[in-house]
């Protein structure tokens, strides 16, 4: 979070404007650790949207199912099905959200089970954290 400070303000200003969301689990899982990271979510517990509305579910369902019935490496699916990912996924298929990741699209004979890979499955739209800053034109001076 020191690499660069402004980024965690202006995060804080899309979350204000209702540009950046992010749901509950992500929060939970984020809140976890014992880091700075861990600090700055539980001192933002408003801007971590429930995700255990019906929409939301049956989105969850339908990821379960179908990453249930491929051919993915077991211990990196059963990771996936235990963490936020599946909901956040959910939550932008039961609200049209786009997701935004760190991860990159892979190879569809790939083991590994991937947000994006999984976005494109649902038809929901996925960017990396790249191009939602420049979508949101953001700027960064230094100090």
């Amino acid at each position: 979070m020191d690499f660069c400070p402004a980024y965690w303000s202006w995060l804080d200003q899309q979350f204000a404007a209702g540009v950046a969301g992010s749901i509950d689990m992500i929060g939970r899982e984020l809140k976890d650790g014992n880091d700075e990271l861990a600090t700055w979510v539980k001192a933002r517990n408003g801007q971590f949207i429930a995700n255990d509305d019906d929409a939301t579910q049956t989105a969850f369902v339908q990821i379960i199912d179908y990453v249930m019935t491929q051919n993915f490496n077991p211990a990196n699916r059963d990771n996936f099905l235990a963490k936020a990912d599946p909901w956040l996924i959910a939550k932008a298929m039961s609200t049209g959200a786009v997701v935004v990741t760190h991860e990159s699209l892979v190879s569809e004979a790939t083991k590994k089970v991937k947000v994006p890979n999984i976005c494109k499955q649902f038809g929901v739209k996925c960017i990396n954290t790249f191009e939602f800053l420049r979508l949101t034109k953001a700027r960064f001076g230094l100090i």
